[in-house]
């Protein structure tokens, strides 16, 4: 039988002649803060402080005993970090250049010193564009020459951490007569059950000795011989339970196991992993509104209620499988159903998708290229399509993965940002996107669909990003419009859009301490990365409100509102317009460091105020008022599995809190459909100082007195800053685990900042708008020392302007 030895004690790091303890895995900037040589760079303006680390080359050792009494023994690295020499004694072993791939080495009978060296990134990404020659990208670091995570060096949301090391496990691995090499699981769903094919590749050190291997899931089992080096088993699985996205059914999972047996029938080697049964289809049909992109799990249309991810952490060997968990809870708890794992990032560890299995999210998964055109000659293209063989064979068992795509942005930036003449020719990735990256799926993972890009219109005949046709971007509004013009379209599919906001306070006073917290002191600039980005906040915020002179906590309080509002206005437009619009994808659900960013959930892991929202506006029901012309209507969303009918209440509500008049009925919306309801003529607010109000309620009517509807849509006919807004009254008062707030007036866009009570204090929901009269309780986890006053110094919502 296979054992197998981790290697993670023993390592040092050489730091100017000095052997420093290291952590494997690990990564050097860790190691090295652990040994104080460098301060956290996540602190203040220290990033700048580390930079020198990334121009290094760095050597990790250890003694290695490869003493067995098996026939071979294995040195095998998940993951290194990038470009590396490995030796042992001296004796070169190899070379590596790619951090998306794992390597194996025979070490049989080979003890001595093993040393690990790591060249400089920065040298091996300058040394191949010299020799390939320039190519344009939307950062001056030359990311796309190496095959590295590329927000590493540097994004606008991230810090430029160029990092190195031994990030993923190592260990040895002592065989004898064969061991398995790969499985390649196919799992397909057919009629009274699912299927169960492995492929399966191994490797051997007797060319003649008779190997078979057995399988078993779902209480099935088959046995299939092999032949030289490969063999097949297939397995039929009667009345598979479906595995399904969350939301729309459970998820059922099965453990496969492969066993891999010797001619004396003894165990040589075992392979498991956890699997489910579901089917998945990516609609790309023409209609006569363009070219359509719905993804169909189990014959079932979705919307895709989605979020852009990105690595959680800088240093990527630091994320755990609770870490995960934690977020990805998170994006659950919200209700998104899809996770876009994002093309200037990794392939995430099996962590994640077992996790995501787990919770029901689907995954969509970027190959690992972003924003930049990439070289297609060597040493570039061998190692692409080496690692997309590896990472599609590596991931197929997961259910939540539903969705292979070739980039982000590089086939739009092509068309777009002058890359065509610049490169007079050049490759630049085309090949990768339109030509080998389809074929690896298409040989080794015809189960799911693949699309070459996002944005992508399917082909070059549109443009691609089109919003028409495909997958849309919109970044016009964040980098120059209103978000109000978020509703000046319907694309197919929203993959990307975003807001700004700073992060919560409490990790703002982390991030930044002893410094006084100002938008534009030092500390707020060295962690916002957007280009003009304070420029874009202060230009969307002045749109709508009174920007503050000089009251900091009013301006973040105010940027957060701003987010909200801005990804409320594109989520209610598009989800009102299914089936033609298909999905959302939130830039961005997480950080991976304290910075004035899309997320969120910020560098720390606090929700923002969008996260609560996210709640409401990706809840499976939803009301939105929506402005048709000079018309007002009110679209009811159901994205449930059953229909929802229940009682509608509409008022015409002065900012004094006089109902002006108003109007009920009842209403039925299908199961996965939306309902219109036009709005009376005499409902819709004729000026700054009225609003109206829609209260959904579900049937049977279950609400207590002084609370909103089941969903709750608001329509303000002018901007905040034109509202004459009464000066908010309130009542606080302690609550069992949390706070009640009761209002004597309106009362808009009430926040509680948990955070500033305590900076492991955490609330329950984020903005919510009361009527006079009305009261919400806000729960509260992690205060130590409830107290009503110190809540009211936490809450904040809208002012009068003058």
């Amino acid at each position: 039988m296979l054992e197998a030895t981790p290697l993670t004690d023993g390592w040092t790091l050489r730091h100017e002649g000095e052997a420093l303890p290291a952590v494997v895995p690990g990564c050097v900037h860790t190691d090295l803060m652990a040994a104080g040589v460098i301060p956290d760079p996540f602190l203040g303006r220290n990033e700048s402080e580390v930079a020198w680390v990334g121009r290094r080359d760095w050597t990790y050792e250890r003694d290695l005993d490869a003493a067995s009494a098996h026939e071979q023994t294995d040195l095998v690295f998940d993951g290194l970090d990038t470009v590396a020499e490995i030796r042992l004694d001296g004796r070169l072993l190899g070379r590596v250049r790619n951090m998306h791939r794992s390597y194996r080495f025979d070490v049989t009978g080979l003890p001595g010193r093993l040393a690990v060296r790591f060249l400089s990134a920065y040298a091996e990404a300058e040394a191949v564009r010299g020799r390939l020659g320039e190519r344009p990208a939307a950062y001056a670091e030359p990311y796309q020459y190496v095959r590295k995570m590329a927000c590493s060096f540097g994004w606008d949301w991230g810090p430029t951490l160029v990092t190195a090391g031994i990030w993923r496990p190592v260990r040895l691995e002592h065989w004898s007569t064969a061991r398995i090499a790969r499985v390649r699981p196919l799992v397909t769903v057919e009629e009274g059950g699912g299927r169960v094919e492995l492929a399966v590749d191994v490797e051997r050190t007797r060319v003649e000795a008779p190997l078979t291997v057995e399988a078993a899931v779902g209480g099935v089992r088959a046995r299939a011989e092999i032949d030289g080096t490969r063999g097949r088993v297939r397995l039929q699985v009667p009345d598979a339970r479906l595995w399904w996205p969350r939301g729309y059914g459970e998820q059922p999972l099965y453990d496969v196991e492969l066993a891999l047996r010797g001619g004396d029938g003894e165990v040589l080697d075992v392979w498991r992993r956890r699997t489910g049964f579901r089917s998945v289809e990516l609609d790309t049909s023409r209609d006569s509104r363009g070219t359509g992109f719905t993804l169909v799990v189990n014959g079932e249309r979705l919307f895709a209620r989605g979020v852009n991810w990105i690595p959680d952490d800088v240093f990527p060997s630091r994320i755990t499988r609770a870490r995960y968990r934690e977020r990805l809870t998170q994006a659950a708890d919200a209700g998104v159903d899809l996770v876009r794992v994002w093309g200037g990032g990794i392939y995430e560890s099996e962590d994640f998708y077992d996790v995501c299995d787990e919770l029901g999210l689907l995954v969509w998964q970027d190959f690992p290229f972003a924003c930049a055109a990439y070289p297609e000659e060597q040493p570039l293209r061998g190692e692409v399509e080496a690692e997309a063989r590896e990472n599609v064979v590596r991931l197929m068992p997961h259910p939540s993965l539903v969705l292979w795509n070739g980039n982000n942005e590089n086939l739009w930036g092509f068309r777009d940002w002058g890359w065509e003449p610049q490169l007079a020719g050049d490759s630049w990735g085309e090949g990768y996107y339109l030509g080998v990256l389809p074929r690896v799926v298409a040989e080794s993972d015809p189960t799911r669909p693949y699309t070459a890009g996002s944005p992508w219109s399917g082909s070059w005949r549109h443009h691609p990003n089109d919003p028409a046709h495909g997958t849309h971007h919109s970044w016009e509004v964040w980098n120059r419009e209103d978000y109000a013009d978020y509703r000046r379209s319907v694309p197919r599919f929203v993959a990307e859009f975003g807001w700004q906001a700073p992060p919560a306070y409490a990790t703002l006073r982390r991030a930044l301490p002893a410094q006084e917290l100002a938008p534009d002191s030092p500390g707020m600039l060295h962690h916002q990365k957007a280009d003009d980005g304070n420029g874009k906040l202060e230009r969307g915020l002045a749109r709508h409100f009174a920007v503050p002179e000089r009251d900091f906590d009013r301006w973040h309080y105010l940027t957060q509102v701003n987010q909200a509002r801005a990804i409320a206005a594109g989520i209610e437009h598009w989800r009102s317009h299914w089936p033609v619009c298909a999905g959302t994808v939130v830039w961005q659900l997480n950080d991976c460091w304290p910075v004035t960013s899309w997320a969120a959930i910020d560098g720390d892991g606090r929700e923002k105020p969008l996260y609560h929202e996210l709640k409401r506006l990706y809840a499976d029901r939803l009301a939105a008022l929506r402005r048709q012309g000079d018309k007002l209507e009110l679209a009811l969303v159901n994205q449930s599995g059953q229909a929802w009918t229940g009682e509608l209440e509409l008022r015409r509500v002065s900012v004094d809190g006089r109902v002006i008049s108003g109007s009920g009925e009842k209403f039925t919306v299908d199961r996965r459909a939306v309902a219109v309801v036009p709005v009376p003529h005499r409902l819709c607010p004729t000026g700054p100082d009225e609003f109206l109000v829609a209260d959904a309620w579900g049937s049977p009517r279950r609400s207590e007195a002084g609370s909103a509807g089941d969903q709750r849509a608001l329509f303000f006919p002018a901007p905040d800053r034109e509202i004459p807004y009464p000066r908010p009254e309130f009542d606080v008062a302690l609550a069992p685990g949390g706070i009640t707030v009761t209002a004597h007036t309106l009362v808009r866009d009430l926040l509680l900042q948990a955070d500033r009570l305590d900076p492991d204090a955490r609330a329950d929901r984020g903005l919510v708008t009361l009527l006079p009269g009305e009261r919400v309780t806000i729960g509260v986890r992690g205060w130590k020392t409830p107290d009503a006053a110190l809540a009211r110094s936490a809450l904040y919502c809208l002012e009068p302007t003058r």
